[in-house]
């Protein structure tokens, strides 16, 4: 009888088995297609800008559309993930990106590429918010759990450099429309997939925290927290002052809304824990980094070196093959060794040198002598401090606050790389524009515009490296 038990266990523990690594594949799946949508715009810019008939401020909205619903709602529909189920949120995002995504796709004017661009913001936060909680609940065991944060994260920062090279490959050889339409088929593979193999799940219930005022406060405080950032260039300064200092109100009156409310949208214990804040905090300094390098690294080779879309983003592909290779075959034991705390560690060393040898970066550069090098090193670097960082912060979440930790750490991965994006951009520009004003050529001036970002860059990591240092310090495991 005992022997007849074991057999008829036996099926059912490998089915498990395999459901979890399955589901695994299908959130990679989805986060997959919302990342490479934020990365495969940027080198069909300059198409979409001739096509359209973008002005210079303009174009930027084709980027600002997406990351202002999708950082301000990060955080509400993790909420509301582990209130409706993280299952329900996860495939009603991957709807409405793909929807969406063809909308941008058929667009002939900017009216309805920006909108669009916007909707898919909005399913994209819905996907993206909810899957670091799925996948800690899918794997608790410590080991298995990095190994699968080890694949999720590998996913995410190689599709981040596979956007770029995607970008260039579909804008040359067939035009901007491409980067948009294929997700169509991504995906409706993905909704089908998620709808088949992610277990279903029913949630708290909406009335254990559907706290709507609270929720209109955070969303408000966090998309115009993003509009600040990424239009900062392009206002004056009276006017970004006013409004960071309503942001600022909006917080203040939700983090008092919640310290008083019976069922509140967000836990304020949540902050409290150590591993959470600190490693939220060192997220934003390490992608305003990351995200500063590939875009002021793709113009860089574009402008300076002279390269085409295709060549820029071929130039990128050493980045996720390093991440991929690294992260999959050996972070999850690097990790397990070492621990967390110093593989971070050892993993921003790697950044800051990358991004000081990428700062000597010369008018008359090469790619093999003067990109290639740091690029390896900072492809290095991430792949180890992202999977640590990722488990370090999840792992300072309880269960039932899964979901909202998930879109707390999405959101700080928002906020950190357009705040890279805003600030490195804004000193390039300015330097440029001085020297250009000073009679320097207008390569040469591009060039050293680009020097300044990148130096900036090695100092913010620097940040990144030293908070982590003192925050994380303790946790080894």
């Amino acid at each position: 009888m005992a022997l007849v038990e074991s057999r008829s266990r036996t099926p059912r523990r490998t089915q498990r088995t395999y459901s979890r690594w399955a589901s695994l594949v299908v959130l990679c799946a989805g986060t997959l297609m919302t990342i490479l949508d934020g990365n495969i715009v940027t080198v069909a810019m300059p198409a979409i800008q001739s096509d359209l008939g973008f002005s210079g401020p303009g174009l930027a909205w084709v980027v600002n559309a997406y990351l202002i619903p999708f950082g301000g709602l990060l955080l509400l529909v993790g909420r509301l993930g582990d209130l409706i189920g993280p299952k329900r949120m996860f495939t009603a995002g991957l709807a409405v990106f793909t929807a969406a995504s063809v909308l941008c796709g058929v667009a002939t004017g900017q009216g309805v590429l920006i909108a669009a661009r916007a909707v898919q913001g909005v399913g994209g936060a819905m996907t993206s918010a909810v899957v670091l909680g799925m996948l800690v609940a899918l794997f608790p065991e410590p080991r298995e759990q990095a190994r699968a944060i080890a694949v999720f994260s590998a996913v995410g920062a190689a599709g981040g450099a596979l956007g770029t090279f995607l970008g260039g490959a579909l804008t040359e050889a067939l035009n901007w429309h491409w980067i948009f339409l294929i997700n169509l088929p991504i995906g409706v593979a993905a909704w089908l997939a998620a709808v088949r193999i992610l277990a279903p799940d029913r949630g708290a219930g909406l009335g254990k925290g559907a706290n709507y005022p609270g929720a209109a406060l955070v969303t408000g405080a966090l998309m115009l927290t993003v509009y600040v950032i990424v239009g900062a260039g392009d206002r004056d300064l009276t006017a970004t002052l006013l409004s960071a200092a309503l942001a600022l109100t909006l917080f203040v009156a939700f983090t008092l809304r919640q310290a008083r409310a019976a069922r509140p949208l967000l836990r304020l214990r949540l902050f409290g824990s150590r591993l959470l804040s600190g490693a939220n905090a060192v997220q934003i300094l390490m992608i305003a980094t990351m995200y500063g390098f590939q875009f002021i690294g793709a113009l860089y080779l574009q402008r300076v070196l002279g390269y085409g879309e295709l060549l820029t983003g071929t130039a990128f592909l050493p980045a996720p093959i390093a991440i991929g290779v690294l992260m999959l075959g050996f972070s999850a034991r690097t990790v397990g060794r070492f621990g967390a705390y110093r593989v971070l560690l050892a993993g921003l060393l790697l950044i800051v040198v990358g991004m000081a040898l990428l700062s000597r970066a010369p008018v008359d550069g090469s790619y093999a002598a003067d990109v290639l090098p740091p690029l390896l090193l900072l492809a290095t670097g991430f792949a180890a401090a992202m999977p640590a960082l990722t488990g370090l912060a999840m792992s300072g979440a309880r269960e039932e606050d899964a979901g909202l930790a998930s879109g707390l750490f999405n959101t700080t991965q928002v906020v950190g790389g357009s705040l890279g994006l805003a600030v490195l951009s804004v000193l390039a520009a300015s330097r440029t524009e001085g020297l250009l004003a000073d009679g320097t050529g207008p390569v040469t001036a591009t060039a050293e515009g680009y020097q300044l970002a990148f130096r900036v860059a090695t100092g913010i990591a620097v940040g990144a490296l030293g908070l982590a240092a003192v925050a994380l310090r303790g946790r080894r495991d």
